[in-house]
C-alpha cells in the first residue's frame, strides 16, 4: 500500500489506479493462456502414463500467480509477473518439486514373511 500511495502522488491517483488495474487485466489474460498450456501439458502426460508433477506444481505456482496478480499492488504485481514468466516458474516448480517427496500408490499383491503365499486381510464395515 506504501508504494501505490508514493505512486500516487508522482503520477496522481487516476493514474496509478488505471497502472494497477491495467496490470491485472493483462496479467489475468497472460494468465490465461499459461494456465491452458500447463493444463494441456499435463493432460498430455496423464494419457501417456506418466505422473504429471511438474505440470501440477506449475499450476499451483499459477493460483498463486492469479491471486497476486489481482491484489492491489505493485510489489504483487511484480511477484506475479515473476511467476508468470516460464523459464521462472519452471525453475521454481523444479526447485519445489526436488523438496517434496511424491509418493505413489500401486495395488499389488502382499507376501507374508516367509515368501511362501499372498497374505489375505479379511474385514466387515458398517455403513453409518
Amino acid at each position: 500500500m506504501y508504494l501505490l500511495i508514493e505512486v500516487a502522488g508522482y503520477i496522481d491517483t487516476l493514474p496509478t489506479l488505471f497502472l494497477v488495474m491495467l496490470t491485472a487485466v493483462i496479467g489475468v489474460a497472460l494468465l490465461k493462456r499459461q494456465g491452458l498450456a500447463t493444463l494441456t501439458r499435463g493432460v498430455g502426460r496423464m494419457n501417456a502414463g506418466e505422473i504429471p508433477a511438474q505440470e501440477m506444481t506449475e499450476g499451483i505456482l499459477l493460483g498463486i500467480c492469479g491471486a497476486l496478480l489481482i491484489t492491489p499492488g505493485f510489489i504483487t504485481d511484480t511477484v506475479g509477473f515473476i511467476i508468470l514468466f516460464p523459464p521462472a516458474r519452471l525453475a521454481i516448480a523444479r526447485y519445489l518439486i526436488k523438496r517434496v517427496r511424491i509418493q505413489t500408490f500401486e495395488s499389488r499383491p502382499q507376501s507374508s514373511t516367509d515368501g511362501s503365499k499372498p497374505v489375505t486381510l479379511e474385514g466387515d464395515f458398517e455403513r453409518r
